[in-house]
């Protein structure tokens, strides 16, 4: 099946490294223009400058994505750059605790909440006004398998990824036919935000996995490609795993 997105205009949050940056390079290969927004200029511009050549055109844009003001910035900015905002990949996220539920202060569990599900709702609500409304278009939400299961030490980021899951079914019904809203759930994936839970033990964690290996951002990527393109064109309200087969392992997980 050939995906392609000629024409197509996406913006991915969180998009100089890991799963942001690798959906965003899936979608100029396919024929996309992409905005990246993240907060770091020099991540971005050699992110940039590394998927020059390909189908679509890249720009970016630093930015918070917690900031609700860069939230409507950055969609005003890709509007005018290159005229719409046919996709969006709400991809940012932040995890500033390891620990308990009870020993969280609320300053870092208000932060997680900012990045992880507020800013979700508000880059979303600014796409819509800028273009989707008019125009249609499609949001991929970024959750986590661990809104679909009990860790230790990351309980508060995946309640923050659960209520994502049911942020994209809840707008998938109001935004409906002329916006699709679906959500990727990925498992245990090879990135630097990620490192501290794969590094020391990637081996051990690979060997309980029923396909063997952990994930590489790509393999998110591949399926944020399909969700974006008219393959999924029914599919709305869905929130894809992409785990490796971690929520059939026995026995509470990997």
């Amino acid at each position: 099946m050939d995906l392609r997105l000629d024409g197509k205009v996406a913006l991915v949050t969180g998009g100089s490294r890991g799963i942001g940056r690798a959906i965003a390079t899936r979608f100029a290969e396919a024929g996309a223009h992409v905005m990246l927004v993240s907060r770091k200029a020099d991540a971005l511009a050699e992110a940039a400058s590394a998927m020059a050549g390909l189908d679509g055109d890249v720009a970016w844009r630093a930015a918070n994505a917690g900031d609700p003001d860069a939230a409507e910035a950055c969609v005003a900015a890709t509007v005018e750059r290159f005229g719409s905002v046919d996709i969006l990949v709400n991809n940012a996220a932040t995890n500033p605790f390891y620990g308990r539920l009870v020993d969280i202060d609320r300053a870092r569990a208000e932060k997680t909440v900012q990045v992880n599900q507020m800013a979700f709702l508000t880059w979303t609500q600014w796409a819509w006004r800028a273009s989707m409304q008019s125009a249609g278009g499609n949001v991929i939400n970024v959750a986590s398998v661990g809104a679909l299961m009990v860790e230790p030490g990351i309980g508060w980021y995946n309640v923050t990824k659960a209520a994502v899951a049911h942020l994209t079914r809840q707008l998938a019904c109001e935004l409906g036919p002329a916006v699709r809203v679906n959500a990727l759930a990925p498992g245990l994936v090879k990135t630097d935000f990620a490192r501290a839970l794969w590094e020391r033990s990637e081996e051990q964690i690979a060997k309980r996995l029923p396909l063997g290996r952990l994930g590489e951002p790509d393999d998110v990527a591949k399926a944020a490609l399909f969700l974006a393109s008219d393959a999924a064109s029914w599919l709305t309200g869905h929130v894809l795993v992409v785990d490796g087969g971690a929520l059939v392992v026995p026995s509470g997980g990997i």
